[in-house]
């Protein structure tokens, strides 16, 4: 039997009762991603790179000592990354910069750059990787491209208001989902024929979003107040809100389809929701300021998050939902990877 305590009016459950959630909910889960990396070390990551927006650079981090090997400049305001479809190739999006730089994910290398891409704060492919999708938080607008790998042309510039934050994709492709921060509102859009489908109303500053399994609901988190919010996004309208902290920002799942983690940037803590009853099932808490990206190593134990306002990268203990280290790095760290992962389910 679990522990639970009333905070402000919702449950949630306690840190002593957390370990014993794990054990019960993901021990399958873990079964598998430990006999892998035992059986074969070389599958584990090495290297993670990170992202210092406000410092215009990349952060190096030897994973198994948990030091800055390197940092090297990239270009103005790196703020999100995105793997290619072969995932051979890092792509670091440079906001300021209007450029994508081009890296090696093994050993941190800069293989080369692509430029002209205008204001590319957020980046995602659809899941079929036909669309490749920047979108410009500066300038209000979203640029969809025809892509192969990283050779990508534009089709078309989408303008919205205001300043287009995080992406989420429909699973058969056909639909991206665009937070807009600074009107409130979320938009969809039709990659075939990229033309703005519809535009519905969110809670505050709406940034980070995630669809749960069989593309039933969206999650968006609200950075501007407390919670995430629930949308039914076929017929456009909200089915609850889920308190977790203040700044609710961005996602990362567990790997087993049925949790996920979301950072809340003011809080600071990273909770963990289940999408199958749409509760927060527990907390993280003791973190430095800014909680925001998050990355899962492929055994499934450790979660590797930035936190923005305090210069640092953490590791926390997934079972034990433990900050164990952090890391100093660049300012304003945003963006987190390193290859292999857990898989983003």
């Amino acid at each position: 039997m679990y522990t639970f305590t009333k905070i402000r009016g919702f449950r949630t459950i306690a840190s002593s009762a957390v370990l014993a959630f794990f054990l019960a909910n993901q021990s399958a889960f873990a079964q598998v991603n430990n006999s892998a990396a035992q059986s074969n070390p070389a599958n584990q990551p090495k290297l993670a790179v990170i992202l210092n927006s406000g410092s215009a650079s990349v952060s190096l981090i030897d994973m198994a000592t948990r030091q800055v090997v390197k940092t090297i400049p990239v270009g103005k305001e790196p703020h999100h990354l995105m793997i290619t479809p072969d995932q051979k190739t890092l792509l670091i999006a440079n906001a300021a910069g209007n450029d994508v730089v081009l890296m090696n994910p093994t050993t941190g290398e800069l293989t080369g750059r692509i430029p002209d891409i205008i204001d590319p704060y957020q980046i995602g492919y659809s899941p079929n990787h036909k669309w490749f999708v920047a979108n410009g938080n500066r300038l209000d607008r979203v640029d969809i491209y025809a892509a192969n790998g990283a050779d990508l042309k534009l089709a078309k510039t989408v303008k919205l208001a205001k300043t287009p934050s995080h992406i989420a994709f429909t699973s058969d492709s056909k639909i991206a989902f665009i937070t807009l921060q600074d009107s409130s509102e979320l938009a969809a859009i039709d990659l075939e024929t990229q033309n703005i489908l519809w535009v519905m109303p969110t809670g505050k500053v709406p940034a980070g979003l995630w669809m749960t399994p069989g593309d039933q609901y969206l999650l968006v988190g609200i950075t501007g107040e407390d919670n995430v919010q629930v949308i039914d996004w076929k017929n456009r309208k909200e089915v609850k809100r889920i308190p977790t902290g203040k700044g609710a920002h961005n996602f990362r799942p567990l790997g087993d389809k049925k949790h996920v983690f979301v950072s809340n940037r003011i809080a600071p803590t990273i909770s963990l929701i289940n999408m199958q009853t749409l509760e927060k099932v527990g907390d993280i808490t003791g973190l430095p300021s800014g909680p925001d990206d998050m990355e899962i190593t492929p055994d499934g134990k450790t979660l590797w998050v930035t936190f923005r306002f305090s210069k640092k990268v953490g590791v926390i203990d997934i079972p034990t939902m433990k900050l164990v280290t952090v890391i100093p790095v660049g300012k304003s760290p945003h963006g987190v990877f390193f290859t292999p992962r857990a898989g983003w389910e």
